[in-house]
């Protein structure tokens, strides 16, 4: 089985966006491509590379608290588009915030 068809099968159907905390947006995410992230989300890191900016509490500023939804997802980082629902790393980051 080639990796691509590997990651697919490691995938939860039992987990979706819709019924999640929001888990992957109180994560640290580098700004390391260009995909149109306005500035005023973002803030500034030692090493040059911006990082989404996150509010007092831990969240994303990009999050909007009412829906837990993105409110730049066609601009989001590279970060969160690879960053798969009920994939892997999602799993992973749950299973922690829950405490499992």
């Amino acid at each position: 089985m080639d990796q691509k068809r590997n990651d697919k099968a490691q995938i939860s159907p039992r987990i979706n966006c819709n019924d999640c905390a929001a888990v992957c947006c109180r994560l640290e995410v580098l700004c390391i491509t260009e995909t149109g992230v306005f500035r005023r989300f973002t803030r500034p890191n030692p090493g040059g590379v911006p990082s989404m900016d996150r509010l007092a509490d831990g969240w994303c500023a990009a999050l909007d608290r009412d829906s837990l939804r993105c409110r730049i997802y066609e601009q989001r980082p590279l970060i969160c588009r690879e960053f798969e629902e009920g994939g892997p790393d999602c799993i992973v980051e749950r299973a922690a915030w829950s405490g499992d």
